[in-house]
């Protein structure tokens, strides 16, 4: 089966698929809650952050941390102090990351507020009009930059702090960072389509285990390491099948994964034996 047949196949999950049903067991169901765009960002940030592990687990740990922000979180986060508002957070903590890093993050969130005006214009300030990494690269250097917080009072190098921005210059897949920015980027489906400074057909696919399984499946990508070169090769591929919106497969992709298909990997490389070709 040629790129014609898949992308029938992929066409048709994607105009069949329930997004509303799904939506309730993925974290974009989150920054849904508000309404005005900085809240949006800021909400969605803190979601895609702690988006790893079991959707059941993070989703009541992001609740917390958004809780004491009351209805607008970008106002709290605009207005944050690490001296008097980190006790709000008091025990809150997940795998990687203690409560300091959590803390910490909305620190970065706030600096960045103050400096750019919002979260948007921090990823636009090294975005080179094309290549969706040095967005991504630029922000994170800027979040790292931030040394002698108030938080851990010293230079930022706990592990649990950096967890939440890697970079594509050290190798990463960035799942959550892209996660974020289709959030933030597509319109349409469950997507928020809020910037308009990043073409959605430079997003780059956010990649877990679950993509990259079915990605192998379907002879998207030929790579084994789940890093930013196998992303991007995924994403290359997806751009054949739908050059302007290579990440509208993602979504349904994604949650097939997460409902058990090509658990597996026995059919790897055989697009005639994936499941997804077979639903």
């Amino acid at each position: 089966m040629g790129y014609p047949g898949l992308k029938r196949i992929l066409d048709n999950l994607y105009c069949s698929y329930d997004f509303s049903e799904r939506l309730l067991h993925d974290p974009i169901k989150i920054p849904h809650q508000y309404r005005e765009k900085r809240d949006i960002e800021v909400a969605a940030f803190i979601a895609s952050a702690l988006a790893y592990g079991r959707v059941t687990l993070f989703t009541p740990v992001i609740d917390r941390i958004l809780a004491p922000m009351g209805k607008n979180p970008a106002a709290f986060i605009a207005n944050f102090d690490p001296k008097k508002d980190a006790r709000r957070f008091e025990g809150i903590k997940y795998r990687f990351n203690n409560t300091e890093d959590i803390v910490c993050l909305i620190y970065v969130l706030s600096a960045m507020l103050g400096r750019y005006g919002s979260v948007e214009k921090a990823f636009l300030e090294s975005y080179d009009g094309r290549a969706v990494s040095t967005a991504i690269s630029g922000m994170v250097g800027y979040a790292l930059s931030l040394n002698k917080t108030p938080v851990y009072g010293q230079d930022i190098n706990p592990s649990g702090f950096k967890q939440f921005f890697p970079s594509p210059e050290r190798g990463s897949s960035c799942k959550r960072m892209n996660l974020f920015l289709r959030w933030m980027v597509r319109s349409g489906d469950i997507d928020f389509g809020l910037w308009k400074g990043i073409p959605k057909n430079r997003l780059v696919i956010p990649l877990d285990t679950h993509i990259a399984r079915i990605s192998q499946c379907l002879g998207l990508t030929g790579r084994k390491s789940r890093d930013w070169k196998m992303a991007e090769e995924i994403t290359e591929n997806l751009r054949r099948l739908d050059p302007e919106d290579p990440l509208k497969y993602d979504f349904a992709l994604c949650h097939q994964g997460i409902m058990g298909l090509c658990r597996d990997g026995a059919c790897t490389g055989n697009r005639s034996a994936c499941p997804v070709v077979n639903l």
